[in-house]
């Protein structure tokens, strides 16, 4: 596996397991948030229009669970092989920012992240870390809402991700449930293109049927024994 991916082409496709291994819940599986909330009533446009109150509570219950949560193995050795010049990009599906906390630099978040929020009044984007209440515009003074994509909304930078997957020589698909599109639409462009699939999760998924490879296991694991081996050849 080391000698497949060293000195080239090799781009990370991120989901919710990665972060699941910093203990931030998933929202699919077991110990998911699907089994307290429903998201597809929570996280839309008219339930931020309905019932801002509610909504905000949802999502500072999520940001309360990320607060505290630090980048793991899996997302540090992804920023280390990025320094190195091993990995091409991140296209990650999570809102939690960790990437950017591990020290990654060319992260696409194609469904945005939860600690900027939007005002849906004058458009203003901006960082803030409250957790708690409505967080109104510090412009105007009006509701924001997270700066995430919402049930019903399209993801952002789609047409950049599926010209990176198409342009590697290798994907790395860690933690992804395979099942939210059109994210799980990119391995399988990447490997129409030529790209080798090494899927990562500790379990399989919809596309582990695809994939050229598949490792079961933690991805704080697995990740830093494969780049440690890269180092030595």
């Amino acid at each position: 596996m080391a000698s497949l991916l060293k000195y080239k082409k090799n781009v990370a496709l991120t989901g919710a397991g990665i972060s699941q291994e910093s203990g931030i819940p998933t929202f699919r599986g077991k110990d998911g948030l699907w089994k307290t909330y429903n998201p597809e009533e929570l996280a839309t446009k008219n339930a931020f229009v309905k019932n801002p109150e509610l909504f905000w509570e949802f999502y500072n219950f999520r940001r309360n669970l990320i607060k505290n949560a630090l980048p793991n193995d899996a997302h540090l050795t992804l920023a280390s092989m990025e320094k190195e010049g091993q990995l091409f990009s991140i296209i990650t599906q999570n809102v939690d920012r960790l990437h950017i906390k591990a020290g990654s630099i060319n992260v696409i978040e194609i469904h945005g992240n939860i600690w900027d929020v939007k005002c849906e009044s004058c458009g203003k984007v901006e960082f803030r870390e409250e957790t708690s209440g409505i967080i109104k515009c510090s412009s105007c003074g009006e509701i924001t809402r997270p700066n995430v994509v919402l049930f019903g909304e399209s993801v952002r930078n789609i047409d950049e991700a599926f010209s990176i997957v198409r342009d590697s020589d290798n994907i790395l698909l860690i933690g992804t449930s395979s099942v939210v599109y059109p994210a799980a639409f990119l391995p399988y462009e990447g490997k129409e293109s030529g790209a080798n699939v090494i899927e990562i999760n500790i379990a399989k998924t919809e596309f582990s049927n695809e994939a050229d490879y598949f490792i079961k296991g933690k991805a704080a694991e697995i990740l830093p024994k494969i780049y440690n081996n890269m180092k030595i050849l």
